[in-house]
C-alpha cells in the first residue's frame, strides 16, 4: 500500500539537500533558495547573520500561511529585532535548522498549506 501523500505535480517539492545545494522539483540549485509552492528562486544569503526583513521581500507579495526559515546546519536564535520586524510585516514564521525546514516544508505542502521556505545552504 502506497502511503505517500499526493502532491500535485506542479508543486515545488524539495527532493534533497546537502552541502551548498538543494534539489527542488527535479532541478538542482547551488546556494541558498526561497521555495514557494509554485516556484523556487535563488536567494543571495550566505549565513543567518545576514538576514534582514529586506532579504525576505519576495515573501511579502505572496499569500503565505507560514514561512519556514532554514538557518543552516544548526538551529540559531534569530535576533529579537528581526523576529519583531517579521512579525510586524505580518509574516508568520518559524526558524529551525535547514534540514528540518526542508522536511517541514514538504509535510505542510502535502497538506495543501500555503507554505514558503527561506533556506540557507549549509
Amino acid at each position: 500500500m502506497d502511503i505517500t501523500p499526493a502532491i500535485p505535480a506542479d508543486r515545488q517539492v524539495i527532493d534533497s539537500y546537502g552541502p551548498g545545494r538543494f534539489k527542488v522539483a527535479g532541478q538542482d540549485y547551488a546556494g541558498s533558495i526561497l521555495v514557494f509552492p509554485e516556484e523556487t528562486i535563488s536567494w543571495p544569503i550566505a549565513d543567518w547573520q545576514s538576514l534582514t526583513l529586506e532579504c525576505l521581500q519576495a515573501v511579502h507579495s505572496r499569500p503565505v500561511e507560514v514561512l519556514l526559515i532554514g538557518l543552516g546546519p544548526r538551529m540559531q536564535l534569530l535576533p529579537s529585532a528581526l523576529r519583531a520586524d517579521i512579525k510586524a510585516a505580518g509574516i508568520p514564521m518559524d526558524a529551525m535548522d535547514t534540514g528540518a525546514a526542508c522536511r517541514t516544508y514538504n509535510i505542510l505542502l502535502s497538506e495543501g498549506r500555503r507554505v514558503a521556505a527561506a533556506l540557507i545552504a549549509n
